[in-house]
């Protein structure tokens, strides 16, 4: 099985070192020097949850050069989305697989738009991994929660499913396969809007957020948004899966957890904000929600980012 990654950043890192111990013929996607530190050194994975590991894959290349795959893993930051879609078009048969494993609830939409072939499926994954500035990945803590499954009910994609978690429990990928994938996409976009968003929004980490009661509310209240935001578009979210999300921030998170927004923001870099706060806005616009805090957040960072 030729299976390829597009995108050796963290999340992709991980998922390249986890499969490049199964399935030789593997593909990593990555330009310049990054490629480079792969081709020469292999790629390095430092994980908390399965200890160290380097892999060398069959082949490094852009995603330009990539050849036909089984599995393409498409885990680039949302903005380069539609040129890494355009980049891979040679790379995607009429039976390849296509994973994005993204933040935002659009992105197995917005592949199928971009492309005219292929299988496309729906996933996300709580994990927490960055890469370093020797290209090696790191993966902290003990959670790594890959979803995948599909929002469409063809027998295509339903048996694509059951490959791609073949593959997945192959590698020792911890994930499930969900029947329902929107909701649990969902679930953790919600909680992204509050989380990216407010950390962003006061260039800081949750500890202090929490301490003050004004910014914890306003923490709940984007929660609240999000997820009225969601049951107007018909996604059955819950009372239990509101508080789910709260109490994560109350008590599960360090006092020095950062966001990848904020990051991004706080150095300058180009960042996801559309993903995580602008599409919020203009769904909520468009469905006659009430979002204030939210919109408040999103304009305010809309000055300070790239």
């Amino acid at each position: 099985m030729k299976i390829a990654v597009a995108g050796i950043g963290g999340v992709g890192g991980y998922l390249a070192g986890m499969l490049g111990r199964q399935f030789p013929h593997l593909t990593l996607g990555a330009r310049c020097a990054r490629g480079q530190s792969l081709r020469e050194k292999g790629l390095i994975l430092h994980s908390d949850n399965d200890g160290e590991i380097t892999v060398h894959p069959e082949r490094v290349c852009t995603l330009e050069e990539m050849k036909p795959q089984d599995i393409i893993f498409l885990c680039v930051k949302n903005y380069s989305l539609e040129e890494a879609c355009a980049q891979l078009q040679h790379a995607v048969t009429e039976n390849t697989v296509l994973v994005p494993v993204m933040n935002g609830v659009d992105c197995g939409d917005r592949v199928r738009q971009y492309l005219d072939k292929g299988i496309v499926l729906d996933a996300l994954i709580y994990i927490v991994t960055f890469a370093g500035s020797d290209y090696s990945i790191t993966q902290q803590g003990d959670i790594v929660d890959l979803h995948v499954g599909t929002k469409s009910g063809d027998a295509w994609s339903k048996a694509a499913v059951q490959t791609v978690d073949a593959v997945l429990k192959l590698a020792g990928v911890k994930h499930a396969a969900d029947e329902n994938i929107e909701l649990e996409i969902w679930r953790k976009y919600i909680l992204n809007c509050a989380y990216n968003v407010e950390t962003a929004f006061y260039n800081t980490t949750i500890g202090p957020l929490r301490e003050d009661p004004v910014k914890a509310k306003e923490y709940e209240d984007l929660i609240d948004e999000a997820c009225a935001v969601a049951r107007a578009k018909g996604i059955p979210v819950t009372q239990a899966h509101r508080d789910y999300i709260v109490d994560k921030f109350y008590n599960g998170y360090g006092y020095d957890a950062s966001s990848s927004l904020q990051r991004d923001v706080s150095a300058g870099r180009r960042c996801e904000l559309d993903t995580f706060s602008g599409y919020l806005v203009r769904e909520a616009r468009r469905l006659g929600v009430p979002a204030p805090v939210s919109e408040r957040m999103y304009e305010g960072l809309q000055k300070v980012c790239r």
